[in-house]
């Protein structure tokens, strides 16, 4: 976008004030933000913010959005006074396994390059002497977190941007989205419309109701969160100079939900352990003319009986608070969403509409350049996968699912969750076609994008006493022993020596069609998609999308079925947005080539028949010439199984002979029965998502959001192969010249542990000679090597065969950078 685009933001709160200023900082200036309450102090949550920043978070993402957000309000500042009080974070361990997770906490930060410490007890009442001793089992000091200073902050962000040229428009509801040819064109309000090529709705809980102007469901609850002031207490007199100051670290007592801050002499409380509280935020009305400190929309009346255990449990942990009484306490809203994360990114039918929603001050500095980014340049230095607007599956946009999940997530908000935890409840909302048979076998479930997916069998239990004694599981720790089963060592050996029967339904499949097809997927796509389709089979090709500064925005696999008809495997609904605004783009610019883009994903399904007897199984039941000479590796072709018509592409993500086998969802369940049967006689076992996930890493085959995201290009994460090296034209193409794997100066590296036992699960740091260098994306048990596999970002520097150390629950563990793939790098058991 050209700096003369004319922008309106909807919201002049800590994200939108923010976002005016990253976007004159970058040299725009027509540039319009228009807030319902007055500008003095909005009345949104920033307006009663505590102003709690705790960057560490096992979010990469929400970690360096954090650490921005510092940074920038510490910059921030007027007759010498920042906004930010740079006062450090503490948070407590009361119990045992809370202290564990500090230590895994511990670990993130290393990860993420932010200084912490784990400390011992008494160092916990030397950094915070108000503590009882008795109840505190250790903790966790972040020198760099502390206090935003938000109103202030706004204020400044105002003026700021004010003499750059911004307009700001108060008391000013808005009323409407004007649109056009697919296009946002203005914003009305009580008093005018306001031209616009782009629109930011920074509105905050109150982006659901902006978000419907333009028929968007924005995934976000409002939910009223409990905030106390004490009166003074004794043992803060004369801490603090400023009647809202603060001297001692930020607290926060997670095992009770509570969380602690200085204003002078008094003591802030907050509180999640009570009732969620949803609110609806069209039902708060118009914001008032005057808003202040005690009347705001946003602060509801307090509900003494739900904070009583909070008082009894911070009297507690802090017996000073004794001598204190509770002198104001108020019902505060904040946004809450189903998976935690903010809302941010494009309009998915309507160019020009962007949204910033469901972003706490913790994170608003960075969501907001971020945001500025995109639009100036085309790309976030800082992936956004996480805060995808259109991340969410269409199940997961049913206000009632918003409603149960975010709830969920406001209970959960402070627990200890293991990282593959899921929910609860909602579930059985998406099933394959293939469930049935699947609980019969005793399949036990996960869930990922509403889907039900088995991780392993129980059927297959009575297996275990066959392996071979090179197969044999190992004992592992409580943790990583969470969510696994032994039994998936019994599915990898017979994926690897008879065959398997894996459910790959979940995985999102995309319908490419038209005459504009073959040039809309060769201007996406880092491979040549329009390679021609032989007598009965077509190409399948593996290829990377790319943003404009060459970052991997996906990985995906297109297979041509026919002149004008491709099958595109992606990543999620991301891609499917991405896909379909491009395809619109190239039908408004050459109406000869349109393209239509469908997610065929609900009505079809798909078996993974994998093995070195998959052939033997597949040629009982189909007559079709299923041999290397007629359907050879990266090849894809029709064909009929028992009757049952069939796509079957040529491809393994295991490292073995076999094939995607897909039918509509009405023929699955006969297709899982007829391969069952005929499989029997050769061994056929049904697998899961353990056995697929170890067999994929000895295979070295990434996966998109873990092992590489935006951040990294090609080269770095180890599939430069997928770029075509003589192709030109497509999108990321000019970024990546002069690229190469010897210019990389970071690399996604494979590490086994030399021990052969320990365990990592992801996200742990990596030490070389006793410095935090990367941390791990992805790991599992290698069945087939006899070992734990990890892989890591590390340094180019750091090579094959050098020895480093991966920091588990703050131990180090023993490990080796080792050449991939580990199974199989010839490739002779997938080409056949």
């Amino acid at each position: 976008m050209a700096p003369a685009t004319r922008v309106v933001i909807i919201g002049a709160g800590i994200v939108g004030t923010n976002l005016a200023d990253e976007l004159v900082s970058r040299g725009w200036t027509d540039i319009t933000v228009v807030e319902q309450g007055p500008l003095d102090m909005p009345g949104g949550s920033t307006s009663h913010a505590p102003g709690l920043v705790f960057q560490t978070n096992p979010s990469k993402t929400m970690t360096l959005l954090a650490k921005y957000t510092m940074n920038k309000l510490l910059s921030l500042e007027k007759d010498g006074q920042s906004c930010f009080n740079q006062v450090g974070g503490l948070e407590l361990a009361t119990t045992p396994e809370r202290l564990e997770e500090l230590k895994r906490k511990h670990g993130y930060a290393s990860s993420w390059g932010i200084e912490a410490r784990l400390v011992t007890t008494e160092e916990c009442l030397e950094i915070y002497p108000l503590l009882n001793k008795d109840m505190v089992l250790g903790g966790l000091h972040i020198p760099s977190d502390g206090l935003a200073l938000a109103a202030r902050a706004v204020q400044l962000l105002i003026a700021r941007t004010r003499d750059a040229g911004v307009r700001y428009l108060g008391s000013t509801p808005v009323t409407g989205i004007e649109q056009a040819n697919g296009h946002v064109t203005g914003v009305v309000t009580s008093e005018k419309t306001i031209p616009a090529d782009i629109v930011i709705s920074c509105a905050g809980f109150w982006g659901v109701e902006i978000g419907a102007m333009v028929g968007l469901p924005i995934p976000l609850l409002p939910l009223a969160h409990q905030y106390v002031k004490t009166t003074a207490v004794p043992a803060l007199a004369g801490r603090n100079v400023l009647p809202n100051g603060a001297s001692l670290p930020i607290l926060r007592y997670q095992d009770q939900d509570l969380y602690y801050r200085e204003h002078g002499e008094q003591c802030g409380i907050g509180y999640y352990g009570h009732k969620p509280m949803p609110v609806v935020a069209a039902s708060l009305g118009v914001t008032p003319e005057h808003v202040d400190d005690k009347h705001m929309p946003s602060r509801l009346e307090f509900t003494y009986e739900d904070f009583d255990p909070a008082w009894k449990l911070s009297r507690e942990l802090l017996p000073s608070l004794k001598e204190s009484e509770i002198a104001d306490g108020f019902n505060g809203i904040f946004s809450f969403t189903p998976d935690g994360g903010p809302i941010v990114g494009q309009h998915p039918s309507l160019d020009g509409f962007y949204v910033a929603e469901a972003v706490w001050v913790t994170h608003s500095g960075g969501v907001a350049r971020a945001v500025a980014e995109i639009l100036t340049q085309g790309w976030s230095e800082i992936d956004l996968a996480e805060c995808e607007l259109n991340r969410f599956e269409e199940v997961q946009l049913a206000p009632a699912y918003i409603k149960e999940t975010s709830q969920q997530n406001f209970v959960e908000v402070y627990d200890v969750l293991h990282p593959l935890q899921p929910k609860e409840s909602p579930r059985n909302l998406r099933v394959s076609p293939f469930h049935a048979r699947q609980r019969e076998l005793g399949a036990f479930f996960l869930e990922a994008g509403a889907w039900e997916r088995p991780y392993w069998y129980e059927s297959n239990e009575k297996l275990i006493k066959d392996l071979p004694a090179e197969w044999q599981p190992v004992e592992r720790d409580a943790w990583s022993a969470r969510y696994y089963s032994p039994i998936a060592a019994v599915e990898a050996w017979k994926t690897r020596t008879a065959v398997a029967m894996y459910d790959m339904t979940p995985l999102r499949r995309l319908e490419v069609s038209g005459p504009g097809a073959v040039d809309l997927l060769q201007r996406l796509c880092t491979g040549d998609v329009s390679k021609k389709m032989a007598a009965v089979t077509g190409p399948v090709t593996y290829t990377l999308l790319l943003d404009d500064r060459g970052g991997v925005r996906s990985d995906v696999t297109v297979a041509r079925l026919a002149d004008e008809l491709f099958q595109v495997g992606c990543n999620g609904p991301v891609d499917f947005a991405y896909l379909t605004r491009e395809a619109r783009r190239q039908r408004d610019n050459m109406p000869s080539k349109w393209v239509q883009v469908r997610d065929i994903t609900g009505g079809t399904c798909c078996v993974g028949l994998w093995g070195p007897r998959a052939r033997d199984v597949i040629t009982a039941v189909s007559a079709d010439n299923w041999s290397d000479k007629a359907l050879h590796f990266f090849r894809a072709k029709r064909a009929m199984i028992a009757g049952i018509p069939v796509t079957a592409m040529r491809l393994s993500y295991v490292g073995e002979l076999g094939w995607e086998i897909y039918t509509s969802a009405d023929n699955g369940q006969r297709l899982w029965d007829v391969l069952w049967q005929a499989g029997q006689a050769h061994g056929v076992v049904a697998a899961g998502r353990s056995a697929f996930n170890s067999l994929r890493l000895e295979k070295g085959y990434r996966s998109w959001g873990t092992d590489m995201t935006t951040e990294h290009d090609p080269y770095e994460a180890g599939v430069g192969f997928a770029v075509k090296a003589d192709k030109t034209g497509y999108v990321g193409q000019a970024a990546l010249e002069g690229r190469s794997l010897e210019t990389s100066t970071r690399r996604l590296r494979c590490i086994t542990v030399d021990d052969g036992r320990s365990m990592v699960l992801g996200k742990e740091p990596v030490f070389s000679n006793g410095q935090a260098v990367g941390y791990v994306t992805s790991a599992a048990f290698g069945y087939t090597i006899g070992k734990p596999i990890a892989y890591a970002w590390l340094p180019s520097t750091v090579g094959e065969g050098n020895k480093v150390e991966l920091e588990y629950f703050g131990c180090r563990i023993q490990a080796s950078v080792t050449a991939e793939p580990l199974y199989d790098p010839q490739m002779k058991n997938m080409r056949g």
